[in-house]
C-alpha cells in the first residue's frame, strides 16, 4: 500500500498548505524544530547610555538582556477513507482528489488556531486576536459598518484607527487580514464628496489595499467573522517552525472511532477500505521584543484588531 503515495506528493501537499493558510503565508517560517521544543531568544532589556560628567567623570555601565520564548510543536492529522474498488480503478486520479482535501483540512485548521484560539492545543499561546485585545490594540466597529461611511473610514484609517492601534506599540504594520465581507464594506466607502475612496473605476479589478499594505480575505473556513473583522499587524513578528513536514501512513486493517463520541465510523476490514493518515507537526509564536519606543509601555502587541459592532 505504501507503493500508493508519489515520492514528490509531500512536500507538493507542505508547499500546498503554506499557500492555503492565511497565516503560514504572512507569518515568519523559522529553521525547522529539532525537537518537540525549541526556544528563541527575545529582547527583554535595553542598554541605557548616559552624559559622562566633565573631563574626569567617570562612564556608568548598563546591561542587556534576552528572555526565552518557546515554540512547541503539536501534530495536526487527517485521516481520509478511501474504498478498494476506488484504488482498483487505474484511470481515477486518486491523489488528484485527496490532495486539495488534505491541504485545505490541514490550512483551515491551522489559521482557526493562531487566529482565533478555536481548538488550539493546550501548550500553544493565546491567539493573534487575544493576543491585542489583552494589550488594548483593538477597535470595535460603530455605525460605520452599515450607515455612515465616514466613521468605518475612522475606524480603520483614523488617529484612533486600527492601524493607529498597532503603530502605537511601536510597529509598522506589514499587512491585513480581514473578513470577505469587509470586501463589500471597503467598495462602498465613500468620501463626504460621495466619490468611492478604494474604487478607482468600474472597468477594472479593485485593488484592495490600506495605507500601502495587501489585503487578504482568508477563504478556508477559518476565519470567523464573530470574532473579528480584520487583523492589521507586523506579521514578522508572527514567526513559525516546522517539526516535521507532512508524513502518511497507508492503513489497512485500523478501526476509525468518533474522537468525541467514540462511536465507530468505519472498519476498514470489514468495508473493503483503506485509509490514508497525514500527519504534520509544527509550533509558533510572537516574540514581540522591546524596543526604545516600547520601553515605557506595560502592554504592546505587533497586531490590532477591529472588532465587530457589540450588541
Amino acid at each position: 500500500m505504501a507503493g500508493l503515495i508519489p515520492e514528490p506528493v509531500t512536500r507538493e501537499i507542505f508547499q500546498g498548505v503554506v499557500e492555503q493558510s492565511a497565516v503560514l503565508k504572512a507569518g515568519r517560517k523559522l529553521p525547522n524544530m529539532t525537537s518537540k521544543t525549541q526556544s528563541i531568544n527575545v529582547l527583554d532589556m535595553l542598554p541605557l547610555a548616559y552624559w559622562v560628567d566633565g573631563d574626569t567623570g567617570f562612564k556608568k555601565t548598563s546591561s542587556q538582556a534576552w528572555e526565552k520564548k518557546k515554540l512547541y510543536a503539536e501534530e495536526l492529522a487527517v485521516i481520509i477513507p478511501i474504498p478498494e474498488a476506488v484504488l482498483d480503478d487505474v484511470n481515477y486520479d486518486i491523489w488528484g482528489e485527496v490532495k486539495p482535501r488534505i491541504v485545505e483540512a490541514m490550512g483551515r485548521r491551522i489559521d482557526e488556531a493562531i487566529l482565533f484560539g478555536t481548538g488550539k492545543p493546550s501548550t500553544w499561546r493565546k491567539s493573534v486576536v487575544d493576543t491585542a485585545k489583552d494589550a488594548g490594540c483593538s477597535v470595535t466597529a460603530g455605525a460605520g459598518t452599515q450607515a455612515d461611511p465616514y466613521d468605518l473610514y475612522q475606524d480603520i484609517m483614523g488617529p484612533g484607527g486600527v492601524i493607529a492601534k498597532a503603530e502605537e506599540s511601536g510597529y509598522m504594520p506589514t499587512g491585513v487580514m480581514a473578513a470577505v465581507g469587509m470586501r463589500a464594506k471597503l467598495r462602498g466607502l465613500t468620501d463626504q464628496n460621495g466619490q468611492p475612496i478604494f474604487l478607482s473605476n468600474m472597468q477594472g479589478r479593485t485593488s484592495y489595499m490600506l495605507d500601502g499594505m495587501e489585503m487578504s480575505f482568508p477563504m478556508n473556513g477559518a476565519w470567523d467573522p464573530e470574532e473579528a473583522l480584520m487583523i492589521v499587524g507586523d506579521f514578522s513578528q508572527l514567526v513559525y517552525s516546522i517539526r516535521q513536514d507532512v508524513t502518511y501512513k497507508i492503513l489497512t486493517e485500523a478501526t476509525i472511532v468518533d474522537p468525541q463520541s467514540r462511536e465507530i465510523i468505519y472498519s476498514l476490514a470489514q468495508q473493503d477500505m483503506v485509509a490514508l493518515r497525514a500527519v504534520m507537526r509544527l509550533g509558533w509564536e510572537i516574540p514581540n521584543p522591546v524596543s526604545a519606543y516600547r520601553a515605557s509601555l506595560d502592554d504592546y502587541s505587533p497586531f490590532a484588531v477591529y472588532l465587530p459592532a457589540s450588541d
